[in-house]
């Protein structure tokens, strides 16, 4: 293959993989709006009348918000002097 054939390839894949990723944010983001326990389980709601491999990715990344809410919350608890012991 010559270089400027897989140069091109490369750049292709590195756009792709940049597209992905804006799109994984952009979803990201608009699911973190979903934030009081009535949104969530209306979104919870709406996910279970869909298959697992259709919503894998949206499972994922709540899965991923709720960890980090929770971190959050106990990073600020120890912060104001609870103990983490």
């Amino acid at each position: 293959m010559q270089l400027s054939s897989r140069l091109r390839d490369i750049r292709t894949a590195m756009a792709n993989r940049r597209t992905i990723r804006l799109a994984n944010r952009r979803l990201a983001d608009e699911l973190a709006s979903f934030r009081s326990t009535s949104e969530r389980a209306e979104l919870d709601e709406l996910l279970s009348r869909h298959s697992d491999p259709e919503t894998a990715q949206i499972r994922a990344i709540l899965y991923r918000q709720d960890v980090q809410r929770q971190q959050s919350q106990l990073r600020q608890t120890a912060g104001l002097g609870g103990y983490l012991g």
